[in-house]
């Protein structure tokens, strides 16, 4: 896989305020690994620039994870990395699923979620 140079570095990125969604932005909590992506409410070239940087660091796989309305833009943000920036990026797997929260006026729901793991 080739480098791609960007401008930000991990080190910037996980700084940044509201690191690229991960980081409970949309109200849930979880375990955050160091090749995590998980999108949330914030622009696509975001994620992306997110991915790119994993790679560019070496690490051999990257899961992007969403929930609810921001399924479509993790496939959007996999679908930009592959045909912009990296064209041999492999989608390994990809689990759906769903999880039950609840509201803020007590009542429970369920709420589709996605892992998109990719890797070289």
């Amino acid at each position: 896989m080739d480098v791609i140079p960007t401008d930000a570095t991990m080190q910037e990125i996980d700084s940044a305020p509201n690191n690229n969604g991960m980081n409970g932005e949309d109200g849930y909590e979880e375990e955050l690994g160091p090749n995590l992506v998980r999108i949330g409410k914030k622009p696509i070239m975001n994620y992306v620039i997110a991915c790119v940087t994993l790679f560019n660091t070496g690490v051999p796989e990257v899961m992007v994870r969403a929930r609810g309305q921001s399924i479509t833009k993790a496939v959007e943000t996999v679908e930009t990395l592959r045909r912009a920036f990296f064209k041999n990026v492999i989608v390994q797997s990809v689990d759906i699923g769903t999880e039950e929260v609840q509201r803020e006026d007590g009542s429970k729901t369920m709420l589709s979620t996605i892992e998109i793991t990719l890797g070289n």
